[in-house]
């Protein structure tokens, strides 16, 4: 299979899960500001959402959208530790935090990379961020990950998003258990390896 990545995106979510679970991938960049792929053709023609991840599979098949990438790459490879299996309920504390992240924090990221949008309006945004850090802080006391001491799909997706805060001026170095969580994730050899392909290991 073929995980199409931009270096630093949300897609660096599933590509660490991917090296997680030990599963075979081929990484393809691409320019987002071109909507490239690398050998020049149009990336709208595979993901006409023109974002990513994209996931292809050897038949062909497509799948987008980062946390259900995850969902499949974790079910695939039968790492229950990733993704509980169904009926089970740790899996559905996952998926809480799979749509928080996506719906209250990703979202809330996106405003501040748009130029056309005032500083004041970010301001508002930013301060948002502050107050869902402080209490995802709150919910990392005394554990390692988002649900405990194990690390599922989840972490991964906030390790992932968190990352754009200081380039966009969030500021999160007093939340000691949200520092402590991303020191955490990079000494994982999977975020390790996912950093150091996608040309970003020394900014972790």
């Amino acid at each position: 299979m073929k995980l199409f990545y931009s270096p630093g995106a949300c897609s660096l979510a599933p590509h660490i899960i991917l090296r997680e679970t030990g599963t075979p991938f081929t990484l393809v960049k691409v320019d987002l500001g071109q909507h490239k792929t690398p050998e020049g053709g149009s990336y709208y023609e595979l993901n006409p959402k023109g974002q990513v991840p994209l996931l292809a599979l050897d038949d062909g098949r497509t799948l987008s959208e980062g946390p259900v990438i995850a969902q499949y790459i974790a079910e695939q490879a039968g790492k229950h530790d990733l993704l509980p299996p169904v009926g089970d309920f740790a899996r559905y504390k996952v998926m809480e935090w799979q749509n928080y992240i996506t719906s209250e924090l990703h979202k809330s990221f996106s405003p501040l990379f748009d130029s056309r949008i005032d500083a004041a309006t970010k301001a508002l945004f930013i301060e948002e961020l502050g107050k869902k850090y402080a209490w995802i802080n709150s919910r990392l006391e005394g554990q390692a990950y988002l649900t405990g001491d194990t690390m599922t799909v989840a972490d991964p997706y906030l390790f992932a998003v968190t990352g754009w805060a200081p380039q966009l001026g969030v500021d999160l170095s007093q939340l000691a258990n949200v520092q402590a969580f991303l020191g955490r994730m990079t000494e994982r050899d999977s975020v390790k390896a996912a950093l150091e392909a996608e040309g970003l290991a020394k900014a972790a």
